[in-house]
């Protein structure tokens, strides 16, 4: 028995099920049918990251069909689970409620083979004959059929040497290298976050309505979760106009260097194909439309190509959300190295570390040592000398922060071109104390900068040394002039200032800088505000001033507050809230003790007017009590389970407490006094009939 012959059974399959009238609801539903056949260890943990995947843009798709999808720890092995609903529920897609749901739920740590399996499935969706069929379908086994000869299939084969991962090119699309005058030939690009759904969707979605056009070839690359076979690059040099359909960054995008070029999100090549390709059509006819240069930018376009590509202050917020994807890594492991090493070796550590690590060994372990102001270090020996090791390496990460933070706001916007000169603007940052702030300008301008270079037209000779040779260097010359004669000192004057009003503010001043860390903690529970106060929190850590203690600690409490408070509401009035929320409930508590506010998502998404101002207000309260109590923490995250590093603990924790009790009494109060229809219709159900399964 192979991998995909039990990736679907008739356990797994609902028909004609009322799974309730909310995307939550459904998605919980389906969690329960993977969770009882054995394919998943908890229907909390499941839901409640497909229901995350959910509220980053909604997977409802063309023809009534919806495919919510993640990938999990608590999935065992690759799992379809499929509901017929009645009624049908909205997720979001272009024409109204799905009938037909697919959970597509992939272990955290699998392969790559699986996902080309589910692959298969999201390309067979936007086929209307298989959708009728599972529509028409009178049994589970039918189902599971249609689902197996689906997956099962032998992929089909490229006639063009440009052969792409699933999705298939028109037949003629690489016969010759050279266009001819009645055909558009045109190169698509597909990209979603999770890799496992919408691109191969918007893939197979192109490629058809491609191939019901006339005058029209199209090769499509799939760049998902399973291997990317790249587009050879004749087609490339044969293609008259480029369709970037992505949610993430284009892999390699300097291979499409001066060609037309339209662009978009993924979903967008899903709902109107035809229209992005007439697009794509116009524009490869239009001297003025957009166009691809060597790094992520565009030339000027006409007022026919308007709409055509992402605008500026998009696409650099993009890129420093990049960055900060990037950053964060290494802040994390940075900072709980940091931690550890005060565990180990005594807040003494720090003015010592250094020389212990040079002077010392596990065969030559520290005695009794002096700070260079003469004070006894408290600890000696295998504790000193770990704990001097842990610090040392945590601050070697955390010296990579800013670097890496500018390094990749230039990758973002230029390619790889932009990465050397982005990392060394972030060095000159630190140099000249411009920090973080001066992370941000040297990436926006090393990316800005080495994508007009990109844009240059030069000989061929000079053309292959430019990426690796020219670009760098002419754009890491003017990083670098920039900060040194410019902006270094303004910048380092800025930081300055930064840090002593923060280490200024007292009483008042700090509890209301609590306050807007708080609710901006507790918005949108992990979304761009959230991380915007988490990045200010994280960036100053890098300092080790108290200030920046202060304002890690009030970020991490504020943080924890919205899970721990729904968790608590669910167990003191659970009929106030559906059979779902009460089941995420019961491991939400858990998510907010670790720092993970997402573990709140699938409440908010459910009921936002009540939900989100009640978290709101107890976070500003949280934040409001940590600042007052000049809580600190060394660590960027972890939860209660960095208490090491918090100090005073007990304070930190009356915060939380006082935050989650606030939380948890205002949306009950909320739900109590506005009471919500759906959650009591919910609950009758519930009480007149088991789950449908």
């Amino acid at each position: 028995m192979t991998m995909t012959d039990n990736i679907i059974t008739p356990e797994l399959v609902a028909l004609d099920a009322n799974f309730g009238g909310t995307t939550t609801e459904v998605i919980t539903n389906l969690a329960t049918l993977v969770q009882g056949a054995g394919r998943a260890t908890s229907t909390d943990v499941l839901a409640g990251d497909a229901l995350a995947r959910e509220a980053k843009s909604d997977t409802g798709v063309p023809g009534g069909v919806a495919i919510p999808h993640c990938r999990s720890e608590a999935v065992t092995q690759p799992t379809l689970a499929f509901a017929r609903l009645d009624p049908a529920v909205n997720f979001g897609g272009p024409d109204g409620d799905a009938n037909l749901v697919f959970l597509i739920a992939a272990p955290a740590g699998g392969g790559k083979e699986h996902l080309k399996i589910l692959s298969k499935l999201a390309r067979a969706l936007v086929k209307k004959d298989f959708t009728a069929a599972l529509r028409s379908a009178e049994t589970k086994d039918e189902i599971v059929e249609l689902v197996l000869n689906v997956v099962n299939a032998a992929p089909k084969k490229a006639t063009a040497p440009a052969a792409t991962t699933e999705a298939t090119p028109a037949p003629e699309a690489s016969e010759s290298s050279a266009p001819s005058n009645d055909v558009t030939r045109i190169v698509a690009i597909t990209a979603c976050p999770t890799g496992i759904a919408h691109t191969y969707m918007a893939a197979d979605s192109l490629t058809q309505t491609a191939e019901e056009m006339d005058g029209v070839e199209l090769v499509v690359e799939t760049q998902g979760s399973s291997a990317v076979t790249p587009v050879a690059s004749e087609v490339i040099d044969a293609a008259d106009a480029v369709i970037f359909a992505t949610d993430v960054g284009v892999k390699d995008r300097e291979r499409f260097v001066g060609k037309p070029v339209i662009e978009s999100g993924v979903k967008r090549a899903i709902n109107e194909p035809k229209k992005m390709i007439e697009e794509a059509v116009a524009a490869s006819k239009n001297p003025n439309a957009y166009r691809v240069t060597g790094g992520n930018g565009s030339a000027e376009a006409s007022a026919d190509a308007e709409g055509a590509q992402l605008g500026w202050g998009k696409r650099i917020q993009q890129a420093v959300m990049t960055g900060v994807s990037y950053m964060v890594p290494f802040v994390a492991a940075g900072g709980l190295l940091l931690a550890l090493g005060f565990l180990f070796g005594g807040y003494q550590v720090a003015d010592v570390a250094e020389s212990v690590v040079k002077d010392f060994s596990l065969s030559n372990l520290p005695g009794t040592i002096f700070t260079e102001d003469g004070e006894q270090v408290s600890r000696t020996g295998l504790l000193l000398y770990l704990g001097a090791v842990l610090f040392a390496t945590g601050q070697a990460a955390m010296g990579f922060v800013v670097a890496a933070l500018s390094g990749y706001i230039a990758y973002a916007l230029a390619g790889r071109p932009g990465i050397a000169p982005g990392f060394v603007g972030g060095a000159i940052s630190v140099t000249v104390g411009a920090g973080f702030i001066g992370g941000l300008i040297t990436g926006i301008i090393a990316g800005l900068v080495a994508m007009w270079i990109g844009s240059w037209k030069v000989p061929r000779i000079i053309g292959s040394l430019m990426p690796v040779v020219i670009i760098p260097l002419l754009t890491s010359l003017v990083v670098g002039l920039s900060m040194y004669l410019l902006l270094g000192r303004p910048l380092e004057a800025l930081m300055t200032a930064m840090q002593d009003g923060l280490k200024g503010m007292s009483g008042s001043s700090a509890i209301v800088l609590g306050i807007i860390l708080g609710l901006m903690m507790c918005f949108d529970l992990g979304g761009p505000v959230n991380k915007a106060a988490y990045l200010f929190a994280t960036a100053g850590l890098s300092t080790g001033d108290d200030a920046s203690l202060k304002i890690m600690a009030t970020v991490m409490a504020a943080g924890m507050v919205p899970p721990i408070a729904l968790s608590v509401a669910t167990f003191v009035r659970k009929n106030l809230f559906t059979p779902a929320e009460q089941e995420n409930g019961k491991s939400a508590w858990l998510l907010g003790l670790s720092f993970i506010s997402e573990g709140a998502i699938p409440f908010a998404a459910a009921d936002p007017l009540r939900v989100i101002p009640s978290m709101m207000l107890g976070g500003a309260v949280t934040g409001a009590i940590s600042m007052s109590f000049g809580t600190t923490s060394r660590a960027p995250h972890g939860g209660l389970f960095v208490f090491f590093a918090i100090s005073p603990f007990w304070a930190w924790l009356v915060a939380i407490v006082a935050g989650v009790i606030v939380s948890a009494a205002a949306v009950i109060a909320m739900k109590q006094f506005w009471p919500n229809k759906a959650v009591e219709a919910a609950n009758k159900k519930a009480e007149t009939q088991p789950v449908a399964a």
